[in-house]
């Protein structure tokens, strides 16, 4: 089973899905986490705000946080190997690396000229 570990910046709660000014990249990742676990590949979210114990035991985050500061955060690891630094990466690039075929939902287009087909609205 393939893992993925994430390395973030601190945040207010473990997502970052939280206070008056969400990141729009956040709530993306959180789903396509929650995809990759549905998937069933193992998935762990480390805050350093929250969960600063899991970055001081990993050499490479340990590493990677001297010489660059937390600007090389976040971090994602597959199975032991730095894959993104600094960026979240997309379903696309999560897919590819975990060898899953990436799910997307397609929303069904109005067929005709207008909300209301051919016709137009009422």
């Amino acid at each position: 089973m393939k893992s993925i570990k994430v390395f973030d910046k601190p945040m207010c709660c473990s997502t970052g899905v939280c206070g008056p000014q969400v990141d729009p990249l956040l709530p993306r990742f959180a789903a396509d986490l929650d995809w990759l676990r549905s998937q069933g590949v193992s998935v762990e979210r480390f805050n350093l705000a929250q969960q600063p114990e899991a970055f001081i035991q990993n050499a490479e985050v340990q590493k990677l946080l001297s010489s660059a500061g937390t600007d090389c955060l976040p971090l994602v690891f597959m199975d032991e190997t730095l894959m993104s630094q600094a960026d979240y990466p997309s379903r696309t690039m999560l897919s590819k690396w975990t060898g899953l075929a990436s799910v997307m939902t397609v929303l069904p287009m109005l067929s005709g000229d207008g909300c209301c087909g051919t016709t137009g609205c009422c």
